[in-house]
């Protein structure tokens, strides 16, 4: 989880717009550079590592000495990269994976490039003998990217949107930070001046696509055919082989684990790979909760390291500045040597795991909905996910949002992958059930609302926010709110809450995301589980 940034087309001097690059200093705690481009004006990068890989010769801008005109700032991990050299006999300099991008770019440009890599990543890679910039960006959006472009030439790139506010140019003091599409590069021309202008944006993956010519480990052919218990021994496969190609890594690995079906499925495996691959080092597992929660309680029996936490109130500030579990990250962070850090995310948005899905309409408009998750991942739940272990330098790891799993997960019908019996993940649950990889009260435990898994069985995590709320916000207040927030007006005391406190780091950018994340087809004005009439319920219904 490293930190990049790239400014073209500046008119300020670059040492002082190099200081926005300091902005994203958490992401990588190990070694930071800062580097102009040879013989272009205003161009450079900035840097900040989370050494994974290569430890010694893995600082960025990548450059091999084949091809001196390629620059590339990258952050991410290619999971095909051995594969891929082999393949096409490319010698590297370095042992870091990113590198295979400057390989793939010589020999085949960059739409054979992105379409071939497996993996999560963000680039920016230059071509100054053809005046060329490009960014990409995986799929989900896993690995961050934002980016600035002003009519007059200036572009600004960074791993988080803080990198590009404030910046300064001839044309605006204020110009527009959007993040970059998942899915998609753009192909940019730079003049000699610095400045650039966009040429074309493609779109060259979605959900359901797979990489070109990647090779897999011993899923080359699945069985083909519909049968029930074919089905379920390739999600099985899959899934091995997603989180397997993830244990690239030259430092720790650990694992966030909640105690409910998705973290512990990845934790189970994980166990049985390191297991297998005979690993120095047990696996570090981590929970977060208050002392008699069901996520906690739940997580123990896996032998999970916990960290109790009855004061999250008074941190609500912290936390939202950087996103997601920030205090779990915290705590690996000081009190482990555990970097890479594994967790369940996308498998609610893949497997239809949220609560309100017992509520489609039909099974195709269950799948359209979860497509719809998937593709907005990157300003959801990706986009915690990567705060959460980016502010404290760990590296995420998300097998459930592996390419491969994910298509052939999409291509299954959609009567296979809805809700059954009253259960969420029905299917996910029933092919591992047979495995011995999980106990059964794991394996079949209900899907528990984020507010009620942390916190006491007594007083709900949800509960006991809404009591410190209504002491922050008066009735009136919401009532204006519209007046005061025009864009996505908040539409609870608690959203307006946490409204006031983005506004206050990150004033007049509510438009960053376009809409609020809320559950489909039934009538509710927060998105937590917890205020769903048929929480708790769905199973009788």
């Amino acid at each position: 989880m490293c930190g990049i940034w790239a400014l073209f087309g500046s008119d300020e001097c670059l040492s002082v717009q190099c200081l926005s690059a300091m902005k994203i200093a958490h992401r990588g705690p190990d070694a930071f550079r800062f580097e102009n481009v040879n013989g272009f004006t205003n161009c450079c990068f900035g840097f900040h590592r989370l050494a994974i890989v290569d430890q010694l010769y893995g600082m960025q801008p990548i450059r091999v000495k084949k091809f001196p005109y390629l620059w590339l700032c990258y952050n991410g991990e290619i999971y095909n990269f051995r594969q891929l050299q082999k393949q096409f006999g490319f010698e590297f300099q370095t042992l870091v994976d990113g590198e295979v991008i400057l390989h793939l770019y010589k020999r085949g440009g960059i739409e054979q490039t992105a379409s071939m890599l497996d993996g999560v990543f963000a680039f920016i890679l230059l071509d100054t003998a053809n005046r060329k910039v490009f960014l990409g960006r995986d799929t989900y959006g896993v690995r961050p990217l934002f980016k600035v472009l002003t009519d007059d030439g200036f572009l600004g790139v960074c791993s988080e949107a803080k990198g590009l506010v404030n910046l300064k140019h001839s044309m605006s003091t204020c110009p527009k930070v959007e993040p970059f599409l998942p899915g998609h590069y753009e192909v940019l021309d730079l003049k000699p001046s610095g400045k650039v202008a966009s040429v074309e944006l493609v779109k060259f993956h979605s959900c359901k696509d797979e990489p070109l010519h990647a090779a897999y480990d011993k899923v080359e052919n699945l069985p083909a055919g519909l049968d029930l218990e074919t089905v379920k021994s390739n999600i099985r496969l899959l899934f091995e082989n997603a989180v397997k190609k993830r244990l690239m890594s030259h430092r720790r690995i650990g694992c966030l684990l909640s105690g409910g079906l998705d973290s512990s499925l990845v934790a189970a495996m994980l166990l049985k790979l390191m297991k297998e691959a005979r690993y120095n080092y047990l696996l570090q597992t981590f929970a977060i909760g208050m002392e008699d929660s069901p996520d906690l309680l739940a997580a123990r029996k896996r032998g999970t390291e916990t960290l109790n936490q009855n004061d999250c109130v008074g941190c609500t500030s912290e936390i939202l500045l950087f996103l997601g579990m920030y205090l779990v990250s915290k705590y690996i962070r000081k009190k482990t040597d555990s970097v890479v850090i594994f967790s369940g995310e996308g498998s609610d948005e893949l497997t239809q795991g949220y609560i309100y899905f017992h509520k489609a309409p039909s099974p195709e408009e269950a799948v359209q909905d979860s497509e719809r998750l998937l593709r907005e991942l990157y300003m959801f739940d990706v986009l915690r996910a990567d705060r959460t272990t980016a502010a404290h330098g760990l590296e995420l790891r998300v097998p459930f949002l592996d390419h491969r799993f994910t298509s052939y997960y999409l291509s299954l019908p959609a009567e296979l992958r809805i809700p059954k019996n009253g259960i969420e993940k029905h299917l996910l649950r029933e092919s591992f059930q047979d495995s011995n990889l999980l106990p059964k009260e794991i394996l079949w435990r209900p899907k528990e609302a984020f507010s009620d898994g942390i916190t006491s069985l007594k007083k709900s995590w949800f509960s006991i926010l809404q009591d410190h709320v209504d002491l922050q916000i008066d009735d009136l207040l919401l009532e204006k709110a519209a007046e005061k927030f025009p864009f996505n007006p908040p539409k609870t005391k608690e959203g307006y809450y946490y409204r006031q406190i983005f506004e206050k780091h990150y004033p007049g950018r509510a438009d960053w995301l376009s809409h609020y994340w809320m559950p489909r087809w039934i009538e509710a004005t927060d998105p937590s589980a917890r205020t769903l009439k048929h929480y708790k319920s769905a199973t009788k219904e």
